[in-house]
C-alpha cells in the first residue's frame, strides 16, 4: 500500500466553473508505482473507497482528478488535506466517454462500434484522452471523426498517444490555484 497526505487543489485555468479538484502525488509515492504513465489504482481517500486511473504529470510523477462525488463522499473540499491509501490494480476502470464521442460512435458503422466494444478499457481510455486533449474545437471534431474511421478499419489503438506524458504535455497535471508542488 502507498500512503500519503495531499492537498486538494482547484485547477487555475478553466473555461467554465468546475466541480472537480485534483491532487499531486508526492514524488516518493509516484516512484512506488509500476509505471510513469497512466496507472490504475484502488484504495481510499479519507477512508472512502475508490477505483481510478492516475494520470502522468509530464515530469515522471502522477496526479489524480477528484470529482465532486468522490470529494463529497470523502468529506473533503478544495484546499483540504486528504489521507490517501492505494495500490496498483489489474482492473482498469472504464473511462468516462464524452457525449460528442458517444454520439459519433452511435452513428458510426457497425464495425467501428464492434471494435470499440471489443478493445480494453486502457485502449478506450487512450482514445478518450487523445480526443479530449485537443485544444481547439475543430481539432476535437476532426479527432472524433478520425477515431471512428480508424476503428471502422479495425484499428484498436490510437496511433499517436503518449501514455507517459513525457513527450506530449497533453497529460500534464493542471496548474493549481495557489499550490506548491509536493516533494
Amino acid at each position: 500500500m502507498i500512503r500519503f497526505s495531499a492537498k486538494l487543489l482547484r485547477p487555475l485555468t478553466v473555461v467554465k466553473a468546475v466541480s472537480w479538484t485534483f491532487l499531486l502525488l508526492p514524488k516518493a509515492a509516484s516512484r512506488k508505482l509500476p509505471s510513469r504513465g497512466m496507472t490504475a489504482v484502488e484504495g481510499t481517500i479519507n477512508g472512502f473507497p475508490f477505483l481510478a486511473t492516475l494520470d502522468p504529470d509530464g515530469q515522471g510523477g502522477h496526479w489524480l482528478k477528484v470529482d465532486r462525488k468522490l470529494r463529497e463522499a470523502a468529506g473533503a473540499g478544495e484546499g483540504d488535506l486528504v489521507d490517501m491509501e492505494f495500490a496498483p490494480t489489474e482492473k482498469e476502470p472504464e473511462p468516462m466517454v464524452p457525449a460528442d464521442l458517444r454520439k459519433a460512435l452511435a452513428a458510426a458503422v457497425p464495425k467501428a462500434r464492434a471494435v470499440w466494444s471489443d478493445i480494453t478499457p486502457v485502449a478506450r481510455s487512450d482514445w478518450v484522452h487523445w480526443i479530449v486533449s485537443a485544444k481547439q474545437a475543430e481539432t476535437r471534431r476532426r479527432r472524433i471523426h478520425n477515431a471512428c474511421a480508424m476503428l471502422a478499419t479495425g484499428k484498436r489503438r490510437v496511433c499517436c498517444f503518449d501514455r507517459s506524458g513525457l513527450y506530449s504535455k497533453s497529460l500534464s497535471a493542471p496548474k493549481a490555484v495557489n499550490a506548491m508542488t509536493p516533494g
